[in-house]
């Protein structure tokens, strides 16, 4: 059975005043665009069963919209400080530590890191126009659904189908 990776890069955040981009809180935009992409996943049906947030305050804002719309759908997020401007590599060994009984995970980060492990990712049997777009560009809130048919702990790489490239449309 194939599982689904959600993998998204945060909602649009503002410029720190103090300078911490730890403590970078999301636009009015941001909130919106947060919204949209659970609005999408509630429609689409893509439930996630654990969501992992790296513990920016803009990803966990992020993530709080989106459970938001999820509404009774919505999993408690798990922060996880390794995905707070994590590398690919970072990214994948903590989806790899994922328990084989979730069949749906969504994940919530940062650039680069989203955009260079979804391309470590993608296999040669994704999507193409997906694959284009989500190289050539990932903005805020966007979404790359992959589908998996390996253990979570084995994913590495061009071993995820890259299903499609979501955006909100929106300003970013």
């Amino acid at each position: 059975m194939s599982k689904t990776l959600l993998v998204l890069r945060h909602a649009e955040a503002g410029h720190s005043f103090s300078g911490d981009d730890h403590s970078r809180t999301l636009t009015e935009y941001g909130q919106t665009q947060a919204r949209k992409i659970g609005q999408w996943l509630l429609q689409s049906r893509y439930w996630p069963e654990v969501t992992i947030v790296s513990s920016a305050m803009r990803t966990r804002q992020t993530s709080i919209w989106v459970a938001h719309e999820l509404g009774e759908k919505a999993p408690t997020a798990q922060l996880d400080d390794r995905m707070y401007l994590g590398s690919s590599r970072q990214l994948c060994s903590v989806i790899n530590e994922t328990p084989e009984t979730v069949d749906n995970l969504l994940v919530i980060a940062h650039m680069p890191g989203v955009q260079e492990l979804s391309m470590e990712l993608t296999s040669a049997e994704s999507d193409e126009e997906a694959s284009l777009e989500m190289a050539s560009q990932w903005p805020p809130a966007g979404l790359a659904r992959f589908d998996v048919t390996n253990a979570w702990a084995e994913l590495d790489g061009r071993d995820a189908v890259l299903a499609e490239f979501v955006t909100t449309g929106l300003r970013g």
